[in-house]
């Protein structure tokens, strides 16, 4: 068995120890962990944004993307004194809230960073409402289509949305929010819309949760956004062929229909140097009078 190659890395004061900078993560792509670190120093400031004040999960790859996986709630030890925690239930997540912190996770190979939609200390007021569009197949040429529909929905309603990739095959529908409904709420809103969508289209969306009876159709995932759920945070890295990152889009980019892989570690940077953090470019939103509106059905 080979020798472990370690290094020291001082960031904002914190010493880091990095383990076999030259092994490969994504092999296919060439990205060693070395690179990865780089990319998620790009990264970090847009990550860390998304992930400050929720509980964090990650999956983790000790030997890349073609090895084997698992999740991990709780902090991995030794943890270093840099690392804050977060308790909720008995778990003590890492809170992810610096780039000594960021860092330290992705030398232990957390390719994927996970964030609960419930706040630390908040956890019964939602920011945000996302509809989480899941395909029923590998491939799905339509999924930018759906998202498009979802969008054209929600305009229509007056409500303000940004669409972004998964990083796998799916898209979410994050919408900011004005802190005045709760969780249950959003859902009577989730089912509404899911309704509208599988009736409007019903070649297209389900709301049915089982995968096997949904044939081709997508899901419109209205359930996830709850307390105690995560999602991939907007800008994970996801541990797939082309090295993927979650990245929310414009709708002109979404008519355009671009691949998941067009967004990825090694493009990334050059975008958010351009287009900054899309978003935080959409106001929160007022839905209160559409819980009403469908109240009075």
């Amino acid at each position: 068995m080979p020798a472990t190659v370690k290094g020291k890395l001082t960031i904002d004061g914190c010493e880091l120890d990095i383990t076999n900078p030259d092994k490969l993560l994504w092999p296919e792509d060439g990205i060693t962990k070395l690179v990865y670190l780089q990319r998620l120093g790009e990264l970090a400031p847009y990550l860390i944004k998304h992930c400050r004040g929720r509980y964090l999960t990650t999956i983790r790859y000790p030997n890349g993307i073609d090895g084997k996986s698992f999740y991990q709630k709780n902090c991995p030890q030794p943890q270093p004194p840099f690392v804050q925690l977060a308790e909720q239930s008995g778990i003590h997540y890492v809170h992810l809230d610096s780039l000594p912190t960021l860092l330290w996770l992705g030398n232990l190979a957390a390719l994927e960073f996970h964030a609960s939609f419930d706040r630390i200390n908040e956890p019964l007021v939602p920011t945000e409402w996302v509809l989480d569009l899941d395909p029923s197949q590998d491939e799905e040429p339509r999924i930018m289509e759906a998202a498009m529909r979802v969008g054209d929905v929600l305009h229509s309603l007056g409500i303000r949305s940004i669409p972004k990739t998964s990083g796998a095959t799916g898209v979410q529908i994050t919408v900011p929010l004005q802190r005045d409904l709760s969780f249950d709420e959003l859902r009577h809103i989730g089912l509404f819309i899911g309704e509208y969508l599988t009736s409007t289209y019903p070649d297209l969306f389900t709301i049915e949760r089982l995968k096997k009876n949904r044939g081709k159709l997508i899901y419109v995932d209205y359930l996830q956004h709850y307390q105690g759920k995560t999602l991939s945070a907007p800008y994970t890295p996801r541990a797939r062929p082309g090295a993927p990152v979650s990245t929310p889009l414009t709708w002109d980019e979404v008519r355009r229909s671009p691949h998941p892989t067009e967004f990825n570690l090694l493009t990334i940077g050059k975008r958010l140097s351009q287009m900054g953090d899309l978003m935080e470019q959409t106001e929160p939103q007022q839905l209160r009078p559409i819980l009403e509106f469908i109240s009075k059905r």
